[in-house]
């Protein structure tokens, strides 16, 4: 795994081994995603939820975020994380918070431009995920956007009060779905 653009273009990063639920996104499927988020990154607010060792917030911090919070709750991809900020040389843009996801969202921090969420598959945590945003719309800035990564096979509409869902890019079993909160 390592870093596709920006000022850490070409780094290695530490890669998930041995804990579960953990899956980095490789590849393709990561060019394709940051093609889309791209025109947000620059000076953006980057949170980046259940963060495993940070690949997608270090991609976005390389790419010109102002600023990304990592949160993530177990201790492996805690050191690992760390690891691959201080061998980016982007710990300094970069606040790691050891936190369970939804604890943290329901904490209502200052509101974000990016929120993505890449939670632990088949344990219903994505819709979770979504729907603790939905309840605390706080959490993203205005013209923001929330983009959760799942399998395409746990995907199913929820039933939303403040989030729009927006666009869906699949890549082989890699879903991305994206949503905006309503105006």
């Amino acid at each position: 795994m390592r870093v596709i653009a920006g000022s850490a273009k070409g780094h290695k990063l530490v890669s998930p081994k041995d804990y579960e639920g953990t899956r980095p996104i490789l590849g393709r499927a990561k060019e394709a995603l940051f093609d889309i988020l791209q025109p947000r990154l620059p000076g953006c607010r980057f949170l980046d939820l259940f963060a495993g060792v940070g690949g997608v917030g270090i991609e976005a911090a390389s790419r010109g975020a102002q600023s990304c919070v990592f949160v993530e709750v177990h201790d492996k991809p805690l050191r690992d994380l760390r690891q691959n900020l201080a061998k980016t040389g982007l710990d300094h843009v970069a606040e790691v918070v050891r936190a369970d996801a939804f604890a943290y969202i329901a904490s209502q921090p200052t509101p974000f431009d990016v929120v993505f969420a890449s939670p632990p598959q088949w344990l219903d945590l994505w819709s979770r995920a979504v729907l603790a945003v939905d309840a605390h719309p706080e959490l993203v800035a205005e013209d923001g956007i929330v983009v959760v990564h799942l399998d395409p096979r746990e995907y199913r509409e929820l039933d939303l009060t403040n989030l729009v869902p927006g666009r869906h890019r699949r890549y082989g079993n890699l879903l991305f779905c994206f949503y905006e909160v309503r105006a």
